[in-house]
């Protein structure tokens, strides 16, 4: 289990026998979160950030970074044996203060390995530790699989549909994500990551 002291670090074994290191993101990985994003392709930025943006600004990478780990926690998830960034989870309180935007971000060559569910986990883990009790994931309505997911997501409540997305809130139960929250998680790119809300709230990125 993670804490919001970011020397903390746990080791993370996917199901295809990769490792991964994960700890509360520091100011100081903004090459490993500028590396990450190019490493995305084309669509899965789209999907992922909801707008073409090719690279991220300094103000963008100070938002990502410069976290306060209470209403903004982001873990991030390096390659154990490379050392690079390959994944990032993050939440950001809202003004109710018991809910929080939630996001997953997995290159695509660690997508379908099961790295976006095990952060999600983390995430969930963190935010209980924080108050939190709710995720909303702002969702692409364009995306293939969103009629079946709407249909899984039983007490997962739909707030709202508007210019090509849906708004969900899905509640944090006492251990793990869910069923219902796992019902989310299938939103993206085939499956493989999950929650597709952006990860920052600057509007001017496109959100």
């Amino acid at each position: 289990m993670l804490s919001s002291d970011d020397s903390a670090e746990l080791r993370v074994e996917l199901r295809d026998g990769a490792a991964v290191i994960v700890r509360p993101i520091r100011p100081t990985d903004r090459e490993a979160i500028r590396g990450a994003f190019a490493r995305l392709s084309e669509r899965s930025r789209y999907q992922r950030f909801m707008t073409a943006i090719t690279a991220l600004s300094e103000s963008q990478l100070d938002y990502l970074t410069e976290v306060d780990h209470h209403d903004h926690e982001a873990l991030v998830a390096f390659d154990a044996v490379a050392g690079e960034g390959v994944g990032v989870g993050r939440f950001v309180r809202l003004a109710d203060g018991t809910s929080a935007e939630a996001a997953v971000t997995v290159i695509d060559d660690w997508q379908g390995r099961g790295l976006g569910t095990a952060l999600c986990n983390l995430l969930a883990e963190r935010a209980r530790d924080e108050g939190i009790a709710r995720f909303t994931a702002l969702l692409l309505a364009e995306n293939d699989q969103m009629h079946d997911v709407l249909a899984s997501l039983g007490p997962a409540k739909v707030l709202s549909r508007d210019s090509g997305t849906v708004v969900v809130e899905v509640a944090i139960p006492e251990r793990g994500i869910g069923d219902h929250m796992a019902g989310v998680l299938r939103v993206v790119a085939g499956g493989t990551v999950e929650l597709a809300t952006p990860p920052w709230g600057l509007r001017e990125a496109g959100d």
